[in-house]
């Protein structure tokens, strides 16, 4: 899932810009672009940080930006910013999110006359279908209001115009957008983190399908948020870097909690509790909390030459890659029985890997807690198991062993406690060679996260979502 930053300046804003796109995430993205618009003239530029990092692609660039107001993104796929020029103006767009419904709006626009220009994996270019949407309003809220009615998923955007940016988030609110503010300036962005090193505080967050007009100088509301709010629990328990904020609920401090929570109940007999980095470092800090035994580095995150965004072409790549970022300590774990904690289980490989390393290390037992609880279900609303088919999840490849059929009984499976759940967990147990393993419940989750559950969106683990 990537992410955006935009800033409205009365000084020359492209430094800023520059630093404030890199902090967003940077989770198995493709593209980044940033764009500045100086006298009515827009310039752009957009990379490929599939192998590099962002700084390096843009670095040599940024003499070439003026204007005191921009708009960047990091991209899972599609090449952004989309420039373009209609009966509204000429604007700049940026988005974040996922078009399930593609397909059928290309059909009905092309009916309408409109054409499309990009194309990226055999279908148009998202970002570009937004932009059409958007031109059939009669103004800019009306455009983007026709947005929220037409797509299946969820858009986040922000738009560039001659002298403005104008932030819209998707209408039940599934990512944030964040405003800060410090003398002469007014920035907006995905992750929070992106605004304290360039001086920055928090100053707003939009509501679900809130649309906010952001100058150097103030915001103007153009839209009241909507009272329904559906934000991905992913954002604390995977996605969010630990500095960052959503809904005022700090990420580091949502992972402490819930692994707190967990320890508390744990009476497995253990000598330490480690992480699996990076995800899993705040949870393993409050479960050693809660169960009232020594944090240590069992396994460690080798990070001077990885950059961030690197994705492999190849899922053989992938996975190498994932197996070379950590090492083991062999030294704390050889004899010792640990807990080792970790935000996810996908697919289950890298964790295999992982669980085969320390037993060759001479790990007397294997004890992994998982922060959030079994993803059941593909997500439908943004990019992280939303590319994977639901059998490529081991949850459902063990449901498939279990029932004959990955579709049957899965409201039971995804209850915490039930026969079916207990017996999926013993049998992902067995795959994973693990001596012991436990999720976080969705109960918890929501606790941690401070929110009431009607606002989060838990379908990767239990199916229920609002559309």
């Amino acid at each position: 899932m990537g992410g955006f930053f935009g800033i409205a300046k009365k000084e020359r804003c492209v430094n800023e810009l520059f630093y404030g796109v890199d902090y967003n995430s940077h989770m198995g993205t493709k593209r980044a672009g940033i764009a500045t618009c100086f006298n009515g003239v827009f310039t752009r530029s957009i990379h490929n940080i599939e192998n590099a990092y962002f700084r390096s692609k843009f670095e040599d660039d940024l003499d070439e930006f003026q204007g005191n107001v921009g708009i960047g993104v990091i991209s899972d796929t599609d090449a952004q910013p989309i420039i373009v020029n209609c009966h509204l103006g000429k604007f700049a767009i940026v988005t974040v999110g996922r078009i399930n419904n593609i397909g059928e709006l290309e059909k009905e626009l092309l009916a309408k006359g409109h054409h499309f220009c990009e194309h990226s994996y055999d279908i148009i270019n998202p970002t570009e279908m937004i932009a059409a949407l958007i031109s059939e309003g009669t103004d800019y809220v009306n455009g983007i209001e026709n947005v929220f009615n037409r797509i299946k998923g969820s858009c986040s955007m922000l738009l560039l115009t001659e002298s403005t940016i104008i932030a819209a988030r998707d209408k039940l609110g599934r990512t944030p957008i964040l405003i800060g503010k410090k003398d002469g300036a007014h920035a907006v962005t995905s992750e929070s983190c992106s605004f304290a090193n360039l001086g920055y505080e928090i100053d707003y967050t939009l509501g679900p399908g809130e649309i906010i007009e952001i100058k150097a100088d103030g915001t103007k509301q153009l839209r009241k948020p909507n009272d329904k709010m559906q934000i991905c629990a992913f954002l604390w328990t995977y996605y969010g870097y630990p500095t960052c904020e959503y809904e005022g609920r700090n990420v580091e401090a949502m992972r402490y909690d819930s692994g707190l929570e967990m320890g508390k109940a744990d009476d497995s007999d253990v000598d330490f509790i480690s992480a699996i980095p990076d995800s899993g470092i705040g949870m393993a800090l409050g479960y050693a909390q809660g169960k009232g035994l020594p944090y240590q580095r069992g396994i460690v995150k080798y990070t001077p030459t990885w950059p961030r965004s690197f994705t492999p072409s190849t899922q053989e790549r992938r996975e190498l890659v994932a197996k070379m970022k950590l090492i083991t300590n062999k030294s704390l774990l050889k004899g010792k029985r640990v807990i080792f904690c970790d935000d996810s289980i996908v697919r289950g490989t890298q964790l295999r890997d992982n669980v085969k390393d320390m037993l060759n290390d001479g790990v007397n037992e294997v004890h992994i807690r998982i922060s959030c609880p079994p993803l059941i279900y593909p997500c439908k609303f943004l990019n992280f198991t939303s590319s994977k088919g639901a059998m490529e999840l081991i949850t459902r490849q063990v449901i498939a062993e279990l029932e004959g059929d990955a579709e049957t009984n899965l409201e039971a499976y995804s209850k915490t406690g039930s026969p079916e759940y207990e017996r999926m967990v013993e049998e992902i147990r067995k795959k994973l060679n693990l001596t012991s393993l436990k999720f976080n419940s969705i109960e918890t989750i929501v606790k941690s996260i401070g929110l009431p559950k009607c606002k989060i969106c838990t379908h990767c683990f239990d199916g229920t979502s609002f559309e």
